[in-house]
């Protein structure tokens, strides 16, 4: 890791941050600001909270019905306020919702554990920008939800580290991004998991199931993924009333 510049973090912290000279993962020094910048998990400027549920859900409706045929259980750990779990579930998807550090707001009832596994995937939106070791919340992560497959999103970079004048990712207010990925540094990862990698704008999947790569790319585009979700949620039921009657005697 080579150093690449140094920004104020949270308006206050000078920090420098690094950059791996062959797969390109860039990352800040060891983040001692973290309590402060969690001090709330959802940050209050992420007003793009609803409409990127929204969208994941209709992606990841045409991924995993690709992949599964809706078959078995899924987490979404790192969920949050628990939309993404609720909207899965409305589609009909056996989703539970997994995070430690914010309240299960819309998805009460269903929380997942290691234990329910094993899980046929995982996703983890907005998660791989937050963690020190990627490799090893990934591998921690299959090994105990007992899944090789984990859907994530995270924006790429390309070339050299971007611009911090640019760059709105870095997101130096918040606080909370550390580790920025090429996509040379996800294959990398797929090679260290003895995974394959596939690969959209901002949607990535790790899994040791085949699929042709335009396709993934297409269920990934937003302006086709609600279209091409329509598949399963013709053949899928969903939860919304069956969720309503178990909740009511629980």
């Amino acid at each position: 890791m080579r150093s690449a510049f140094r920004h104020l973090v949270l308006r206050k912290h000078d920090v420098e941050y690094f950059q791996c000279g062959t797969c390109g993962f860039l990352q800040t020094e060891t983040p001692h600001w973290l309590d402060e910048a969690y001090s709330s998990a959802i940050v209050s400027a992420d007003t793009g909270i609803m409409q990127r549920n929204v969208y994941l859900a209709k992606m990841a409706t045409g991924v995993l019905w690709r992949l599964f045929r809706g078959r078995g259980k899924f987490l979404d750990a790192a969920g949050g306020y628990g939309l993404f779990t609720r909207l899965m579930r409305d589609v009909g998807f056996d989703y539970y919702w997994s995070d430690p550090h914010a309240q299960n707001l819309v998805a009460r009832g269903f929380e997942g554990t290691a234990a329910m596994g094993p899980y046929a995937a995982v996703s983890a939106f907005e998660v791989l920008e937050h963690v020190v070791d990627p490799i090893a919340f990934l591998s921690d992560l299959m090994r105990d939800m007992q899944t090789r497959t984990v859907l994530i999103s995270t924006e790429l970079y390309t070339g050299a580290a971007p611009d911090p004048d640019k760059w709105w990712y870095y997101a130096f207010d918040a606080g909370q991004h550390i580790s920025f990925y090429r996509r040379s540094t996800l294959q990398a990862i797929a090679d260290k998991l003895g995974l394959k990698l596939y690969s959209g704008r901002s949607i990535h999947l790790w899994t040791d199931r085949s699929l042709p790569a335009l396709e993934f790319r297409l269920m990934t585009e937003p302006r086709l993924a609600g279209a091409l979700s329509w598949p399963a949620r013709l053949r899928l039921r969903s939860k919304v009333f069956t969720d309503h009657h178990l909740q009511l005697k629980s």
